[in-house]
């Protein structure tokens, strides 16, 4: 160790040390991870509270921010508190001042805020030094004894000022508004109650201490949450959620059917989940109609003043309510859930994963030694102004004898203290009648003999004795009651019971806000309906350029009529569909990809590029466009000859990606077409036609495939040369029927007789009949 020494004082600043960095990591980590768990992010189960929360209202209770009191700056409030109790930022503390005045996010607000304070669209709230705030009832009540030594306090960061510990909480807050924190290693998510249901719980876990969490459930059913919403979590599931402190809950808006009259109707949602943002529901729900997802919903609109009132359009009348919801919870957020985790700090140090009863259970012990505590205050300060009222009784009785100490003694404090108050006494006339007391053990404290000088003249007459005496007396009677409350357990939870019972009065369905908000609904059975099922079915024209801009046309329309395209461009693809139809997309890398007929661009303009609904990169070319046939089967070859038979359902991909089916190698994907008949033709680039059983072909869902014909090929100086050029074309047919092939125009050719050309699978082939087309084609 090396001291390090001041260059101008020559004053020792510090020291090195030399330590291995794995264990000078892991300590100061520790350090830090204990600091985040205990001071940050895990609340206390006594009060529900983190730190910051806790300095925010002990600074709002020292500045007198009572809830029918005045307003302050909210950047006082946060100064004062940073200041004073949380050496942090003051955007950090602002933000969870404002928190606390969010009645959609807090169950039971604790601060009650004047001006912008943001809202459930997810608008910050406005600047600090523009928005006011004070303390709402329900912080009253969390604060209340707070000066009758209930509860510790501790020094603040700098040792100025001292701070409670834990607020004593007349009811419990950690249920009632929930909290949720990430530490290190471990989180907590809590969702908040209802305050009348958690009283009532914890007034049979008093009356039954070894009460069961599926029994306290009868009390407690469930979160309330304070944006409403029905919650369709089965009740077993809930109660193991609760038995074991982790679990998940599914909760859904609240809608209804609003009937417009002729048979049109539409929905409203009235509730959404808790902590859900409107304006971006909105924005998922607009994006889902825009990309047709859910295609049985034609709009939504936003109509919510200080209420919600989100109405959802039907495409059509004919639309099931039940069904458009269902999918709607599916796909947006008027369905979550809300997973729930009761790790909390037990006595403000361990941090435990609890069950309800737990946590009840950690809050009464806690409310019972708060009891305690403020009992044994107000015994104290009992005794001391009992003393005060005995020297007073005294003074009275002794009236005369008090003012002669009081005028003619030099010391009458100390006269009063000697007096013995036993002797009778006569009025003194003068200075010179009047004698001192004697020296020697007085009567009167000196508690009581202060207060006796302090004492007003005007409070010297018969009526204030009368007062004292029943002043003490009815004290006398409230310490023997607080010792017995001390004395008896059952007594203590009694008054307990008494609290919390006065706590649901004033914080119960009487209470604005006080009912319950959130509801509960099974969830019902919802048919997985297929996207295709969504989607009315109407008949459209696929048109595709070469250039890859697609559009549907409304209609059969004649696909001999001409289509315009851009300057440049001309048709490659067009076919008859229907809007519930799967357009399939084979390209040259051997994908296939997918898109739904009913996600078309309209046929008024030129379209849009394929390319921007699925992800084909821009040196890939398109090989074939067709409507998907369930269960239909599809031959695919590539360039080099080799191909497979697969079904047409396994074609079908389920992301913009698509989906490999052919290895094409260093060639590329060459064809796909529709499986009929029981022989294969293949005829090559070099004009060779070759026959064989489609028994031969195996059916794959993806690979490389066999060989179908084979290419002569001789090796040149640059490597192999492919003579033949590779696979031009491949059709299936019916041996009996004979090959066909176009003939120009609407003609066809037939070949009935094959067997000249009909030969092994990988085999060269023959020259093809006569009249066979210049281009390799089977059709045009």
């Amino acid at each position: 160790m090396t001291d390090l020494i001041d260059e101008t004082s020559g004053e020792p600043v510090g020291f090195e040390t030399s330590e291995p960095l794995r264990r000078a990591i892991g300590e100061r980590y520790l350090t830090y991870a204990l600091s985040t768990i205990m001071n940050r992010a895990l609340p206390d189960a006594r009060d529900g509270l983190k730190p910051v929360h806790r300095r925010i209202l002990y600074a709002m209770h020292r500045l007198k921010l009572n809830s029918g009191g005045k307003f302050l700056k909210s950047a006082k409030i946060s100064g004062d508190t940073m200041g004073d109790f949380h050496p942090h930022g003051d955007a950090a503390i602002y933000d969870a001042m404002a928190r606390l005045a969010q009645d959609f996010n807090v169950r039971y607000p604790l601060v009650d805020g004047q001006g912008n304070f943001g809202n459930i669209d997810g608008d910050n709230p406005a600047a600090s030094r523009y928005t006011e705030a004070r303390m709402t009832f329900v912080a009253e009540a969390m604060l209340e004894g707070l000066d009758e030594n209930a509860v510790d306090f501790r020094e603040n960061y700098d040792g100025r000022l001292e701070e409670p510990v834990v607020l004593p909480a007349t009811f419990p807050h950690l249920l009632a508004n929930g909290a949720a924190g990430i530490a290190v290693g471990m989180a907590t998510n809590i969702p908040p109650h209802n305050i009348a249901e958690l009283v009532d719980a914890c007034v049979h876990l008093i009356k039954t201490p070894d009460a069961r969490d599926d029994t306290l459930l009868n009390y407690v059913p469930g979160p309330d949450f304070p944006t409403g919403g029905v919650i369709v979590e089965p009740r077993e599931v809930i109660a193991k959620a609760y038995r074991t402190g982790r679990g998940s809950i599914r909760l859904r808006a609240k809608w209804e059917v609003e009937d417009l009259g002729r048979g049109q109707w539409q929905i409203v949602v009235t509730e959404i989940p808790y902590q859900v943002q409107k304006s971006k529901l909105i924005e998922k729900i607009a994006e889902l109609i825009q990309l047709k997802k859910v295609p049985i919903l034609g709009d939504v609109r936003d109509e919510s003043a200080d209420d919600i009132r989100l109405v959802l359009e039907p495409k059509s009348k004919n639309v099931d309510p039940e069904t458009l919801m269902g999918v709607m919870f599916r796909n947006s957020d008027l369905e979550t859930r809300f997973s729930l985790n009761m790790n909390v700090l037990i006595d403000g140090v361990t941090p435990k994963v609890c069950s309800l009863k737990e946590v009840l259970r950690a809050f009464l012990d806690f409310r019972r030694d708060v009891l305690q505590r403020r009992s044994r205050h107000r015994m104290e300060k009992i005794d001391h102004r009992l003393e005060v009222l005995e020297g007073f009784i005294v003074a009275f009785l002794n009236l005369d004898r008090v003012i002669d100490i009081i005028r003619y003694d030099e010391e009458p404090k100390a006269a009063l203290m000697r007096e013995d108050w036993s002797l009778d006494h006569v009025r003194a006339t003068s200075e010179a009648d009047y004698v001192s007391p004697a020296p020697g053990g007085g009567e009167l404290s000196e508690v009581q003999t202060d207060a006796i000088l302090n004492m007003r003249l005007r409070s010297l007459r018969r009526l204030e004795e009368m007062e004292l005496v029943r002043e003490r007396d009815a004290l006398m009677e409230e310490r023997a009651g607080l010792e017995d409350l001390l004395d008896s357990e059952a007594l203590q939870w009694s008054k307990i019971t008494d609290q919390l019972r006065e706590a649901k009065r004033i914080f119960g369905k009487d209470y604005e806000g006080g009912a319950r908000r959130t509801g509960f609904a099974e969830a019902g059975e919802v048919a997985d309906v297929p996207l295709e099922a969504m989607i009315e079915r109407e008949p459209i024209t696929v048109v595709c350029s070469q250039m890859g801009w697609i559009r549907a046309m409304s209609g059969h329309v004649d696909l001999g009529r001409e289509f315009k395209f851009k300057d440049g461009d001309g048709p490659r693809f067009a076919f008859h569909a229907e809007t519930t139809d799967k357009i399939v997309i084979f390209a040259e890398n051997g994908r296939f990809y997918t898109v739904l007929a009913a996600n078309l661009p309209g046929g008024r303009g030129m379209g849009e590029p394929v390319r921007l609904m699925v992800d084909l990169p821009n040196d890939v070319g398109i090989v074939d466009m067709f409507v998907h046939q369930t269960g239909a089967k599809m031959i695919v070859a590539s360039s080099e000859g080799n191909g497979f038979v697969v079904a047409a359902d396994d074609l079908v991909a389920q992301t913009k990606g698509g989906k490999q089916v052919l290895n094409v190698g260093d060639g590329k994907a060459v064809i796909c077409k529709p499986v009929s008949g029981d022989y294969v033709a293949v005829v090559s680039q070099n004009r060779k036609l070759l026959v064989f059983p489609l028994a031969d072909l195996p059916e794959m869902g993806r690979g490389k495939g066999v060989r179908l014909q084979k290419y002569n090929s001789a090796r040149g100086k640059q490597g192999v040369l492919e003579l033949d050029g590779g696979l031009s074309d491949i059709t299936t047919f019916t041996l009996s029927e004979g090959l066909s092939w176009a003939a120009g125009g609407d003609r066809r050719r037939t070949e009935v007789d094959m067997s000249p050309w009909i030969g092994k699978r990988a085999s060269v082939g023959r020259l093809p009949p006569h009249g066979f087309p210049r281009d390799n084609k089977f059709t045009d």
